[in-house]
């Protein structure tokens, strides 16, 4: 069994998120972790889902992707958070389950971990460093330990330079995207093999 046990944890309406979290697990499993990819539930109602034939798709093509419980985060030692940004914080579906966290939360079950973020939004200024930074109060009142990629890879600056985490404008992601993912990705594995140590 690995000494890094990393939740990847996103929630995704067209797709992008979820590729990102994606690569993020391929390159934490590279790196040596045991990583479980995890989607949040879905809050929006299901006639809503399927009246788009975009977010339709998207939900059957994750249909076998297990829906994170607060158990997962209590087996992590370390956390990627991926969600989309919805008017300048984090969709209101990975809000919901960051909700249900406060029994295991109350226990200091969360504390002590490495963790980090990403987002996405339709346009460059959508709001999504907003959304990061959110998240990063959220896990501070955890007393999770904020692992962020700075400017600590030049893959970050080919991506467009961002030190809070990856942030994905709407499109295809490329190799620069990917790159940055997984750099993040390592970076949040390495620091959790310190914290084991």
């Amino acid at each position: 069994m690995s000494d890094v046990r990393l939740a990847i944890v996103f929630y995704s309406t067209y797709g992008t998120n979820h590729a990102m979290a994606q690569i993020a697990a391929e390159a934490a499993r590279e790196a040596g972790a045991e990583v479980r990819l995890l989607r949040v539930a879905e809050t929006a109602p299901q006639e809503v889902v399927e009246g788009q034939e975009g977010w339709k798709a998207q939900a059957d093509k994750m249909a076998d992707i297990p829906v994170a419980t607060p158990d997962d985060l209590v087996w992590a030692n370390a956390y990627l958070f991926s969600a989309p940004t919805r008017y300048g914080v984090v969709a209101s579906q990975l809000r919901a389950f960051i909700d249900t966290l406060g029994p295991v939360w109350q226990e200091g079950k969360l504390a002590d971990k490495p963790v980090s973020a990403m987002s996405s939004a339709m346009n460059a200024h959508g709001g999504q460093e907003a959304t990061i930074l959110s998240l990063y109060t959220t896990f501070m009142h955890w007393g999770a330990v904020i692992v962020a990629p700075g400017y600590t890879d030049a893959s970050i600056f080919a991506s467009g330079g961002n030190p809070y985490g990856y942030t994905q404008t709407a499109g295809e992601i490329g190799d620069e995207g990917r790159a940055a993912i997984a750099h993040q990705a390592r970076r949040v594995v390495d620091y959790a093999r310190r914290i084991a140590a």
